[in-house]
C-alpha cells in the first residue's frame, strides 16, 4: 500500500488498515513504560511539591528540580480500580497526568542535562522508579546542536528533552491504527512538558526538525523498535536564542557524518511482551519521515484560513481577563469522562474562557521560527448545545476577533453520536463538542510524510491546554479519535476547503465516577 493512501485510511477508512481478524494478545502485553538492564542510577526525590512555584530568575537548575518537572510531565501520578460492567471484575491502572490512548503511554523520555550536581550525558527517564538511568555520559554539544541544523544555543540550555515513540507499545492492542495515536499521544506529552516548563519558570523550544539516525544513535534507540518524534531544548534564559553564525547555519550537516563521531551503543531494556509482531507500516513511515540532512529542514508560513461567505454570523465573545488556576490541583484533578457526562447549562463567559485560554498558548518552535500560535497550523470548530446567548449550532473559532462564527444552526447531538464508532460516550450529555481543525494534506506537501506526525503533534498540544482549562472551568473533556471524519468535515463544510477534523472532544459537567483511586504523591 502507497504511504499517502495509508494515511488517507488511517484518518477517512480505519477498517481498511487494521486486519479483520486481528485479536489482541492482552496476556502478552508489553509494560507501559520502559525498563534498561545493568545501566548506572541516579534516583530522583519523591518529595514532589504539592504547589509549582515559579523559580528564582539566575537560580542555578538542580537534580532536584529536573526531578520535579520529569514527575509532573510524565510521572506515574495514580493508581486507579473500578468496577467493570455485568460482574466481570475490576480494572486498574497506573495513571499520570496526560492523557493516552488506552492508557498504553506508547512515548518515552530522554533527557540530556548538564546539572552541577550530575554527571553530563543522556538519560533515560524511568517512570516506575522516577529515576534518571544513565544511557551516554560526556558532553554533546556541538553533535547534538548540528543535529538540529545548528540554529540554536545548545550551550546555554541546562537540559534537551527528546520524546520518543516505542512502536510496540500501542500496536499490540491498536495495530496500524496505533500511527495516529502516537503523534497525538507525543502532542499532549508535548503539551505537558510546555506546561510545566512555563509554571515552573523555564523557557523551552519544540525542534520538529532533527537529524533522526543521529539522534537515535546518540540515544541508542534501534530505529526498528522506537525512534525520537520531538526534541525540547530548556533554559533559565529568558528565551532560546538563534546562533548568530550565518556560516553554521547554512553547513548541510548529514546524519551519517554525525553518527561516526560516537561509537554505537546496545543496552539491554525490558518490555515483558514475549511474542511482538511485526509492523511493516509503521517502519515504512518512520524510515520515510526521517531527515537525513540537515538540506530537508524548512520553514512553514502561515496557512490561510478558511474564508467564510461575507454576511456570515459572529457572536464576539466577552473578553476575558486574569484568567489564572493552581496548576498542580488542575493536573490531579483532570479526568476523561465517557459515560460519566452530565447536561448541564454553559456560560458564555466559561465558553469564552474556554475558547481564549486554548488557543491563546503560545511556544517557539523551529516551523516558524517565531513565538509560534499553535492556531496557526490547527484551529478549533465546535458543535455547541445549550450554551447561553449561543444557538445551538456548528461554530469555527476566531481567535484574533475573539468571536464564534456560525456555519450552520440545529442540534447535532445525535448525528455526532451516529458518528461514534464506539459510543462509549454519551454526547447527547455533551454541551461542548469540540474538534481540533487542520490541514487535509497533513503538511506532507512541505515535510514529506513527516508532516504528519507533526501535525497530529501539534493537535495534541492544543488538546491537552483544552484539557487542562476545561478542569480548570469546572468540566471534563475526553479526546476521542473513534469518530466519522469525513460526517464532521461535511457538518463544518470544511470538506471542500482543504481541512479535516483531526480529533474531537467532548467537553463538560460530569458526576464523580464510583471508583477507588490513590495519589502516588509523597
Amino acid at each position: 500500500m502507497e504511504l499517502e493512501t495509508f494515511l488517507h485510511h488511517l484518518h477517512f477508512d480505519t477498517e481498511k488498515i487494521v486486519p479483520p481478524d486481528w485479536q489482541v494478545d492482552w496476556e502478552d502485553a508489553p509494560l507501559p513504560y520502559k525498563l534498561y538492564r545493568g545501566l548506572p542510577e541516579i534516583p530522583l526525590t519523591a518529595d514532589i511539591p504539592l504547589v509549582l512555584n515559579r523559580r528564582e530568575a539566575n537560580l542555578k537548575p538542580s537534580l532536584t528540580e529536573l526531578g520535579h518537572f520529569l514527575w509532573y510531565v510524565y510521572g506515574l501520578t495514580q493508581y486507579s480500580q473500578f468496577a467493570k460492567e455485568k460482574d466481570e471484575g475490576f480494572t486498574q491502572s497506573l495513571r499520570r497526568f496526560v492523557p493516552s490512548g488506552g492508557a498504553l503511554y506508547p512515548n518515552e523520555l530522554y533527557v540530556y542535562i548538564k546539572l552541577e550536581d550530575t554527571p553530563t550525558g543522556i538519560y533515560h527517564y524511568d517512570v516506575a522508579h522516577h529515576r534518571l538511568i544513565l544511557v551516554r555520559e560526556g558532553n554533546y554539544d556541538s553533535y547534538l546542536s548540528r543535529s538540529l541544523g545548528n540554529s540554536y544555543s545548545i550551550t546555554d540550555c541546562f537540559c534537551t528533552v527528546f520524546v520518543s515513540t516505542i512502536f510496540w507499545k500501542n500496536f499490540y492492542k491498536y495495530n496500524n491504527f496505533s500511527y495516529r495515536l502516537q503523534g497525538l499521544d507525543a502532542g499532549v506529552l508535548m503539551g505537558q512538558s510546555l506546561e510545566v516548563a512555563n509554571q515552573m519558570g523555564f523557557s523551552s523550544k519544540v525542534c520538529y526538525q532533527f537529524l533522526d539516525r543521529s539522534i537515535n544513535h546518540l540515544l541508542g534507540l534501534s530505529e526498528q523498535d522506537e525512534s525520537v518524534y520531538a526534541v525540547i531544548p530548556l533554559s533559565i534564559n529568558p528565551s532560546i536564542h538563534g546562533i548568530d553564525n550565518d556560516q553554521n547555519r547554512e553547513e548541510i550537516v548529514s546524519a551519517a557524518e554525525l553518527c561516526r563521531e560516537v561509537p554505537l551503543i546496545k543496552h539491554v531494556s525490558y518490555n515483558r511482551s514475549k511474542r511482538i509482531v511485526d509492523y511493516p507500516m509503521l517502519r515504512k513511515l518512520n524510515e520515510a519521515s526521517m531527515f537525513e540532512t540537515t538540506q530537508s529542514f524548512v520553514k512553514i508560513k502561515k496557512n490561510n484560513r478558511v474564508k467564510f461567505p461575507l454576511g456570515t454570523e459572529m457572536i464576539l465573545l466577552p473578553v476575558i481577563e486574569n484568567f489564572s488556576y493552581d496548576f498542580a490541583t488542575i493536573c490531579s484533578k483532570r479526568y476523561s469522562p465517557d459515560s460519566d457526562f452530565i447536561m448541564g447549562k454553559v456560560s458564555q463567559t466559561k465558553l469564552a474562557t474556554l475558547l481564549k485560554e486554548t488557543c491563546s498558548f503560545l511556544y517557539q518552535n523551529d516551523l516558524d521560527d517565531t513565538h509560534g500560535n499553535v492556531e496557526a497550523r490547527v484551529s478549533l470548530y465546535g458543535s455547541f448545545y445549550n450554551v447561553e446567548g449561543v444557538p445551538s449550532g456548528a461554530y469555527s473559532y476566531d481567535n484574533s476577533a475573539h468571536a464564534l462564527r456560525r456555519i450552520t444552526k440545529g442540534d447535532y447531538r445525535q448525528f455526532l453520536q451516529l458518528g461514534l464508532v464506539m459510543p462509549n460516550v454519551n454526547l447527547y450529555q455533551v454541551p461542548l463538542c469540540m474538534h481540533v481543525v487542520g490541514d487535509k494534506n497533513h503538511l506532507i506537501n512541505r515535510l514529506g510524510m513527516r508532516g504528519y506526525r507533526i501535525q497530529q503533534m501539534e493537535a495534541g498540544i492544543l488538546v491537552q491546554r483544552l484539557l487542562l482549562v476545561s478542569c480548570a472551568l469546572g468540566m471534563g473533556g475526553h479526546p476521542l479519535l473513534g469518530f466519522d471524519a469525513n460526517q464532521c468535515d461535511k457538518l463544518y463544510e470544511i470538506d471542500s476547503k482543504g481541512k479535516t477534523s483531526l480529533i474531537q472532544i467532548p467537553v463538560g459537567p460530569y458526576r464523580p465516577r464510583a471508583w477507588l483511586k490513590g495519589s502516588l504523591l509523597s
